[in-house]
């Protein structure tokens, strides 16, 4: 009875004493818990649109350590790696107390290390809580932490740290660093020995980087490669075929494209880790590419800068923001695709467009390219040489400037800007200056950006699309009206894809416009099929003028090479609307034989002067002039016939002057309905009425 009386109370002891070990475990591991929240330092990635690495950033430590888990790396790899590490990986708690009684046995016998026993729990503890020197008390730690770690994570997420931060020499870190610096590639896709380098240059990766000692990377690879569970991991035969294959002894850079896109998604979002970008990994890759060589042409202090995008969805597929990012003789840190620039005659399509709407001609209309005067404004080719009658047809293509300035006359600069804005694109225009007809030839300001989302109309039969900004996703479509009718859309990408390419580039089947802004400060050309739409610019980013600089001779062989590099293949422009066809000279109606005004101003086609009518605006028409916006600009007047002068009445009241001309501004009081009506000389009077939008 004494005895068992002893023996009660000794265990109930031995229950208390071991509930208290316990409970104080428990209290110190709450009191020193692991440094997980250190293995959240990892480098910020930038994504294409399909989540391909574009780009990234070092940590602040100056680290490439990309975040890497288990679905990101070959099981192949997995496999591998746990065979020759820690075999019992799957069965320890965080020390594998078998490996380390063979250790110390081996210790022991030989009087030094034979074997190690640190598990991959115990690696990961000493990665994310790094300790000088080897110490008893290091090691120790070491088996500490590993207990905590794995009472904390799951073997998946400890194996996802390891592959994040296992060093591989110089500044790289973790399993996907390595991979793209040595192979070039995600490890997605490992072959056996690419793999078993992979596995072996953590244990001493100074020692054995590749690029800095070759020989002892090959050593290490097979010593992996020999050992009999990495063999059997990999399956008959694998090891020894592996063994042939070559180490690479070159470190690559890991990707680095779209550096300004790249900084502006940082900027957007600072505490993201990873950005998804609207851009496509390939199309980018062949757009620098382009650039590059470009710009070792292009000789000094140039740069250029592209922006390719989608027509239908608005998203920019594409972008340089200059010729080098890092070359400072370039000012390659400035995006010029968001800077506003002259457009030369890069906005000629919108005119003719325009006029095509209007009926005011046709792809065979003739119209004369001679020395004008168009009250103090006198246009004048850029070989300074003049065509004489030519068609409209050939005036686009030959970029004429004569014609496009009496065109954009007749449709009034005005409507012309009036359109842009259903395009959400301001051209910026010189202080204190109204629309005039110097915006055919360059006269405002625009940026690339804006110019590739005006160009989207002519890609997409009339209908622009908000571009994106290469960041962020799907940008939202634009709802209002076309910022022009499909068949004079259709006009205008049939003459512009009969433009002849640059010398040594293939037809491709896109159409085409190149401009060159006064003093050869700016060569731009803008390409699109039935899909994308790809702008080019080249200058220099101070404005200084650039001689010998075009938009045909410099940009345009870069647009057409851009779009053979993006991989992209080219889509056919869109067919014929209903309505839309290229009608012979002989067959034209009369009035459209020949474009020509008078002294006065006067559309004329027979010489005769008959009663005034009103041409512009139509009866019935909704014009908008952003009456919605707030912002209402002023109505283009013109008419047909009469005898000057001419009284203007607007809802009765008559306008402040007479005139002489054909073409007159009204600025509305507001939206909604108002009648207009014209008076000449004779007394003879026509009205329409239009409603302001």
């Amino acid at each position: 009875m004494k005895r068992w009386h002893k023996f009660a109370i000794g265990s109930a002891a031995g229950i208390v004493l071991a509930g208290a070990a316990l409970f104080a475990l428990d209290a110190a591991d709450k009191a020193y818990p692991p440094p997980l929240d250190k293995a959240n330092a990892v480098s910020a990635e930038v994504l294409d649109a399909d989540r391909q690495l574009l780009r990234a950033f070092a940590t602040p430590q100056g680290r490439w350590r990309l975040k890497t888990v288990v679905t990101d790396v070959d099981p192949q790899f997995l496999r591998m790696l746990i065979a020759y590490e820690d075999q019992r990986f799957y069965d320890h708690g965080g020390v594998d107390v078998w490996a380390l009684g063979r250790a110390a046995m081996q210790l022991v016998s030989n009087g030094r290390i034979v074997s190690g026993a640190s598990t991959l729990s115990m690696q990961v503890a000493r990665l994310i809580e790094p300790r000088e020197g080897r110490s008893l008390s290091a090691k120790l730690l070491q088996l500490v932490r590993a207990v905590q770690i794995e009472r904390r994570l799951s073997k998946e997420q400890i194996l996802d740290l390891y592959l994040t931060h296992a060093p591989y020499g110089g500044n790289l870190e973790g399993v996907r660093a390595a991979s793209l610096a040595y192979f070039g590639k995600e490890p997605r896709r490992l072959t056996v020995a690419e793999a078993a380098l992979l596995v072996a240059l953590p244990q001493l990766p100074e020692r054995r980087r590749p690029d800095r000692n070759l020989k002892a990377a090959e050593a290490a690879r097979q010593r992996v490669l020999d050992r009999v569970a990495v063999a059997e991991a990999v399956g008959d035969g694998e090891a020894e075929r592996a063994e042939g294959v070559a180490v690479p002894p070159r470190r690559m850079q890991l990707p680095a494209l779209a550096a300004h896109v790249a900084e502006a998604a940082l900027r957007k979002e600072p505490d993201v880790l990873k950005h998804q970008t609207t851009l496509k990994k390939q199309v980018q890759q062949g757009l620098e590419s382009v650039a590059r060589a470009a710009a070792m042409k292009l000789g000094p202090k140039l740069s250029l800068a592209m922006v390719m995008a989608d027509a239908q969805t608005g998203a920019i597929v594409g972008e340089v923001g200059s010729a080098d990012y890092f070359d400072a003789s370039r000012s390659g840190w400035i995006d010029m695709t968001r800077v506003k620039r002259s457009p030369g005659s890069t906005l000629k399509p919108f005119i003719y467009g325009l006029a095509f709407e209007q009926g005011l001609v046709s792809q065979e209309t003739i119209i004369e390219d001679r020395p004008a005067d168009f009250f103090g404004y006198r246009p004048r080719n850029f070989d300074m040489s003049y065509q004489g009658d030519v068609t409209v047809r050939e005036a686009l293509q030959l970029s004429l400037n004569v014609p496009a300035v009496k065109l954009l006359d007749a449709v009034g600069p005005s409507r012309l800007m009036v359109r842009f804005r259903r395009a959400e694109v301001r051209p910026v225009l010189p202080p204190n200056e109204t629309p005039g007809l110097a915006i055919g030839l360059g006269g405002v300001g625009i940026t690339l950006k804006d110019l590739v989302q005006l160009y989207t109309a002519l890609a997409n039969r009339g209908q622009p699309v908000r571009l994106g900004d290469g960041v962020t996703g799907a940008p939202a479509k634009l709802d209002g009206e076309p910022l022009l009718e499909p068949v004079a859309v259709w006009n205008v990408a049939d003459i512009l894809s009969g433009v002849i390419p640059p010398a040594g580039a293939p037809q491709r089947g896109i159409a085409y416009k190149t401009g060159t802004s006064y003093g050869y400060r700016d060569a731009w050309s803008v390409g699109y099929d039935g899909r994308y739409v790809l702008g080019v610019w080249v200058g220099r980013p101070d404005n200084s003028a650039v001689p010998g600089l075009t938009g045909y001779g410099t940009a345009a062989p870069i647009l057409f090479e851009a779009f053979a590099k993006s991989g992209i293949a080219t889509t056919p422009l869109p067919r014929p609307p209903a309505g839309a066809v290229r009608i012979a000279q002989s067959e034209l109606p009369i009035s459209q034989r020949r474009f020509a005004l008078n002294a006065s101003g006067l559309l004329v086609a027979s010489g005769r002067e008959p009663a005034p009518q009103i041409v512009y605006p139509p009866e019935g028409a909704h014009i908008d002039l952003g009456a919605k916006a707030g912002e209402l600009s002023p109505l283009l007047l013109k008419l047909q016939g009469g005898r000057a002068p001419f009284r203007w009445l607007a809802n009765g009241k008559p306008l402040p002057d007479l005139s002489r001309r054909r073409t007159q501004q009204w600025l509305p009081d507001g939206g909604g309905y108002s009648k207009l009506t014209v008076i000449d000389s004779a007394g003879r009077a026509a009205s329409v009425g239009v409603f302001i939008d």
